[in-house]
């Protein structure tokens, strides 16, 4: 699966586009992520409980908009995004999306 934040893929032509995909996820911190979290955040610096979270979430994100993509016969998405939101005090919701299409090599 090709999946880029372009509106276009160099080097292919787009010959069927499926409509918009997403992977969406819901993450909440832990209590024992959060005690780490204040600790690190007393002296300062990466906060790496916090970073390893927003990874994870990321990553399954995008793993669900690569799978809704295939399941409707893409081979490439692009113009994809991330977006996130608190839906309520140590919960996050995160989104990938974008635009699922069909793409072939241009022949020279």
């Amino acid at each position: 699966m090709i999946v880029v934040t372009t509106n276009d893929l160099a080097g292919y032509r787009i010959t069927r586009h499926f409509g918009v995909v997403r992977g969406i996820t819901v993450r909440s911190r832990s209590v024992i992520g959060n005690l780490g979290g204040a600790i690190q955040s007393v002296f300062g610096g990466k906060l790496s409980v916090y970073t390893n979270l927003a990874e994870t979430a990321r990553q399954e994100a995008y793993e669900l908009l690569v799978r809704h993509a295939q399941d409707l016969g893409a081979n490439a998405v692009i113009a994809m995004r991330y977006d996130a939101n608190e839906i309520m005090d140590g919960i996050t919701e995160v989104l990938a999306y974008g635009s699922a299409v069909q793409v072939e090599p241009i022949q020279t």
